[in-house]
């Protein structure tokens, strides 16, 4: 904004007032009747819209004029989304339309829109909130009218597919002021119920206005609340409700929902045929089974007699003696061979080889120096027992073997001359078995 007693020009004065206008107002909705419409050949539609009080001046361009499904004309109210704007050049105050819609409609798509934001919002249209379709459904429940056109596609696709489905009606109005309370309680009375595995809510094509039951919150929130799976199909392909959103699962129309929710009559009969095959091969299989088996258990009983048993028995000690003493004699052949195992790993293990190991750690010592220390052990054992044989030849108790003794006095000292006794003095007497207890009488 410029500061005061500043002097602007018309032109700097009118694009400020814009700026001020696009950035204050932005997009606006506004509804009102058309006048001075204009339609050049540039494609952009010029006009005024106006109520009982007021007009402003619109311009909506090619661009956007290609989107309008309809053509406008004097006097018709309508419904637009346009943008606050100023045409610089004139200095007028001027909407530059961006969409238009006849009045009526065009407040439904509103209601529509902002529902929908809001409900998308609070995740009714989630898709982890969606429940699968159980498969195959046996008995299935319609939510719609009993008298209109939906129901009678619905059956009528039914029976030509999936004769076997049962169809349980929850019968509602689906156009008018009650709509809305009866499809909610007929979902409320489908789940209390509980007596179908999924739930059909469907009705015909129809007007925005013939099909909003179907876009009021209470309806949403009654098939969010669903605790059965719900499938939606209302209208055409082309026409969408809020009941789409938040169904499980949309068909196009009704009758594409009953495809979707039966099994063809065919393949069903096909599978049938497959499975009555499978179990005839299968009965069939079990008898040639059965008969295979009362064969063997006659031909077993013939078999049974006592003589035959008992021969069988013979031949089979026979057999099994013959398998003990293989057995056995394997059995030692193999403890034999173990034992020479073990008796070359113990040879291998000789501590002369050790020691060539260790002396290999301790200052390199080679093979030979172990074998020479063994050789050398082995004649200092040699020494060593033919000295112990030398000191056992000598030995006392060889002498004391022979009947010889050893006098001992008090003190353990031997006696060896009759000189280190006195009369009276107690000796020992060690003999080759057990001692005697000697007093001396006499000494000379």
């Amino acid at each position: 904004m410029s500061a005061p007693n500043t002097v602007l020009t018309v032109s700097a004065l009118n694009r400020q007032i814009k700026a001020l206008l696009e950035q204050q107002w932005g997009r606006v909705w506004l509804s009102g009747e058309i006048s001075n419409l204009a339609m050049p050949a540039s494609g952009h539609w010029y006009f005024t819209l106006k109520d009982d009080r007021s007009q402003l001046r619109c311009a909506m361009f090619r661009s956007r004029t290609a989107r309008v499904g309809f053509r406008p004309e004097h006097g018709m109210q309508v419904l637009v989304r346009a943008n606050l704007t100023m045409y610089e050049p004139r200095g007028d105050l001027q909407l530059v339309v961006e969409s238009m819609q006849p009045a009526g409609d065009g407040l439904l798509q509103q209601r529509f829109e902002a529902l929908k934001m809001q409900l998308a919002s609070e995740g009714l249209f989630a898709m982890d909130a969606k429940q699968s379709l159980p498969h195959p459904i046996k008995r299935l429940g319609v939510i719609t009218s009993a008298s209109g056109a939906a129901i009678q596609d619905v059956l009528s696709v039914l029976k030509r597919r999936d004769p076997m489905l049962e169809v349980i009606i929850y019968p509602t109005q689906v156009q008018g002021a009650e709509a809305t309370a009866q499809i909610c309680q007929a979902l409320h009375t489908a789940n209390a119920r509980n007596e179908v595995d999924a739930l059909l809510l469907t009705r015909g094509g129809g007007s925005l206005e013939d099909l909003w039951c179907f876009n009021e919150e209470a309806v949403a929130r009654a098939i969010y609340q669903s605790q059965l799976p719900v499938v939606s199909a209302v209208g055409h392909e082309v026409d969408t409700t809020i009941a789409d959103y938040v169904a499980d699962l949309r068909a196009p129309t009704p009758s594409a929902a009953a495809e979707l929710l039966s099994q063809d009559a065919g393949l069903r009969l096909d599978r049938l045929g497959r499975d009555h095959q499978r179990l005839i091969q299968a009965v069939s299989g079990q008898l040639r089974g059965q008969q295979q088996r009362l064969t063997l258990l006659a031909t077993r009983l013939n078999a049974s007699h006592p003589s035959r048993k008992l021969d069988q028995h013979a031949q089979r000690l026979d057999e099994l003696n013959l398998r003990l003493d293989r057995a056995m004699a394997n059995q030692l052949n193999y403890r034999q061979q173990r034992m020479e195992r073990l008796e070359a790993r113990l040879n291998r293990f000789h501590p002369t080889p050790r020691l060539a190991n260790l002396s290999q750690q301790l200052n390199g010592l080679d093979h030979r120096l172990n074998r020479a220390m063994g050789q050398h052990l082995h004649q200092h054992k040699l020494t060593l027992a033919s000295r112990v044989a030398a000191l056992e030849a000598v030995s006392p108790l060889a002498v004391l073997s022979r009947g010889y003794s050893i006098l001992q006095d008090e003190q353990g000292q031997t006696i060896k001359a009759s000189g280190q006794v006195t009369v009276g003095q107690r000796l020992t007497a060690r003999l080759h078995q057990g001692t005697l207890g000697l007093k001396v009488t006499d000494s000379e």
